[in-house]
């Protein structure tokens, strides 16, 4: 298989492997968004990390792949394309990218649908499908303006050029650079800590922050005081509660 999810402790690691560089082909982006629905359904599953191994992240899409197919194609496949991606995005419990050497095209992309990119201090990211005559096509022009800002994200769509860790850090791009072995390490304990909280909780939050982005700040608030009252009919709630009233803050044992 060239993706697989490993559960352990209550975190799914979704993990890219087609040596040498992790190429996004389609039998990856299929194999992918497969994963990621079996990620979302699962009660074992409680927070999920992105990794492509201890070299590489994806180095993007196959372009071998992609040369031979006509402009008929890729209307019919770059639906497909987004779906894969977008059920990354849409899965409803905290999401870290680990992120080693390349992220670049359709690798960047998979980043960006995480909540949090964590970074190898020799990792590069970038969209240069421009460099082919392309824009990105699996959620790059959308999800990284969001993340960055339509300027920075037009400077990097336009040039494609490749930034390093540091600059990446600096525009945003991703939110931790540590050193190239600890970055697996360090997006695990992220989304363990995150695993042991209260479930229903975070989806509400990840929820009401996507859902709220999308739309007007009245809908948005709306979107929030909805999940905020839900939340008051669950047992975590009860939980967080009752431990905090009698033990302090930070101490409550989620179910």
């Amino acid at each position: 298989m060239t993706v697989n999810l490993e559960v352990a402790d209550g975190v799914g690691t979704i993990r890219l492997d087609r040596p040498p560089m992790n190429a996004l082909d389609i039998a990856t982006q299929d194999r992918l968004r497969e994963l990621a629905e079996e990620a979302t359904r699962r009660d074992d599953v409680r927070a999920v990390v992105i990794y492509g191994g201890e070299k590489v992240f994806a180095a993007g899409a196959d372009i071998k792949e992609m040369q031979v197919m006509d402009h008929a194609a890729m209307v019919v496949r770059s639906k497909a394309l987004q779906d894969s991606f977008t059920a990354v995005a849409r899965i409803p419990k905290p999401v870290v990218a680990a992120i080693t050497g390349y992220a670049l095209g359709g690798g960047c992309e998979l980043a960006l649908c995480a909540d949090v990119r964590i970074a190898a201090d020799n990792a590069k990211l970038g969209q240069p499908e421009i460099l082919l005559g392309l824009i990105p096509g699996a959620g790059g022009t959308q999800r990284l303006a969001r993340l960055v800002g339509p300027s920075k994200a037009k400077d990097l769509i336009f040039t494609g050029r490749q930034v390093k860790a540091d600059e990446a850090l600096t525009l945003g791009l991703v939110d931790r650079v540590v050193p190239a072995a600890e970055v697996y390490e360090q997006a695990h304990a992220w989304a363990a800590k995150l695993a042991a909280g209260p479930a229903l909780a975070l989806r509400a939050a990840k929820e009401s922050v996507d859902a709220g982005l999308e739309t007007d700040i009245d809908t948005g608030l709306t979107i929030e005081r909805n999940w905020f009252a839900g939340l008051f009919a669950t047992e975590d709630r009860e939980t967080g509660m009752r431990s905090f009233v009698e033990e302090g803050p930070g101490k409550a044992k989620f179910r």
